[in-house]
C-alpha cells in the first residue's frame, strides 16, 4: 500500500495545531486565574491563611449581633480584651468615654499592612478623643514579628493579643483581615469594615466623625 506524503504532513499539521491551541487554552486560563488571586488578595485575607492571597472581597457592613450582646459563656463584651507586650491588660469596658476602634490585623496580611498607615494617621490626628488598637489574629509565629512591624509602620497605638471570646464574638462570621470595629464612647458598634480597599479609609473616617459629632449632640 502506498502512503501519499501529503496526508502525513496533513495530519501532523493538524496534530501540532491541536497542540498549540491546547497550550494557549492552558495559558490563558492560567492567566486569568493568577489575575483574580492577586485582585482579591488586595482587600483582605483569609485568616486561616498565612499567605496575603484572599478569597474574600471587601464588605462594610454591620455585624449580624450589634451592642449592647448578649453575655458570651457567661461574660458579657464589657469584661472581654486583650494583653499588651509588656503584660498589661485592657478590659472593653475601660475605654467608655473614647472613641474606640479595634482593628484585627496579621503581619503578613498585605490588604492590612496597606490600612495600618491610615489608622496611624487617625490616631494621630485625633490624639485623645479617640484610641486605636491593633489585635494580631495571625497566629502564634506572627506574635515575634509584631516589633519590627510596629517599627517599620511606625505605629505609636496599642498593640495587643485579642482574647478569644472577643474573637469568637466580632469575627464570628467572617474571618478574614483586617477587620475594623468602630465603637462610640457609649461602647455602642457604629460600623464594621471587612478588608481594606479605595473607600475604606473614608468610611472609617466617617465613621468617626459620627462618633464624635453623637457624643457631643
Amino acid at each position: 500500500m502506498k502512503i501519499n506524503p501529503c496526508e502525513i504532513h496533513s495530519g501532523r499539521l493538524a496534530t501540532t495545531l491541536r497542540r498549540s491551541k491546547l497550550a494557549w487554552t492552558i495559558s490563558r486560563l492560567f492567566f486569568i486565574a493568577s489575575l483574580l488571586c492577586c485582585v482579591a488578595g488586595i482587600v483582605a485575607c483569609n485568616g486561616n491563611d498565612t499567605t496575603s492571597e484572599s478569597k474574600t472581597p471587601v464588605i462594610s457592613s454591620a455585624p449580624k449581633t450589634s451592642l449592647p450582646m448578649p453575655p458570651l459563656n457567661g461574660k458579657s463584651i464589657e469584661s472581654m480584651g486583650w494583653n499588651l507586650a509588656d503584660g498589661t491588660r485592657n478590659a472593653f469596658a475601660e475605654f467608655k468615654g473614647k472613641v474606640l476602634i479595634l482593628d484585627f490585623y496579621a503581619t503578613w496580611c498585605e490588604p492590612c499592612r496597606n490600612s495600618i498607615p491610615h489608622l496611624v494617621g487617625l490616631q494621630q490626628r485625633y490624639q485623645n478623643e479617640v484610641r486605636v488598637i491593633g489585635l494580631n489574629v495571625g497566629g502564634p509565629g506572627d506574635t515575634a514579628l509584631v516589633p519590627e512591624f510596629a517599627r517599620e509602620f511606625k505605629i505609636q497605638y496599642p498593640l495587643g493579643l485579642p482574647d478569644e471570646d472577643l474573637v469568637s464574638l466580632l469575627m464570628a462570621d467572617s474571618d478574614a483581615i483586617p477587620q475594623t470595629f468602630v465603637f462610640d464612647r457609649k461602647g455602642q458598634l457604629l460600623r464594621r469594615f471587612v478588608g481594606f480597599g479605595e473607600q475604606t479609609g473614608a468610611g472609617i473616617d466617617q465613621a468617626v466623625e459620627d462618633a464624635l459629632r453623637s457624643a457631643a449632640d
